[in-house]
């Protein structure tokens, strides 16, 4: 259970972006997170779920 919960710098690495970007998103509610004791905190399915919905526009505007 632990693997599911990502931390900023995990899902930075994940996403292959800036520790600063990731926070960026996360506090303008773009990618979904939650804070614990201050610390953002994300759960890898909502981060898997959230990449397939920023791309499905995507793909459409290419066909």
């Amino acid at each position: 259970m632990a693997a599911d919960i990502m931390t900023i710098d995990e899902v930075a690495d994940y996403l292959r972006i800036n520790k600063k970007t990731a926070y960026r998103l996360a506090a303008d509610s773009k990618l979904p997170g939650f804070k614990v004791g201050g610390t953002w905190r994300f759960r890898r399915v909502d981060i898997e779920d959230w990449i397939e919905r920023e791309a499905s526009p995507k793909k459409d505007k290419e066909r």
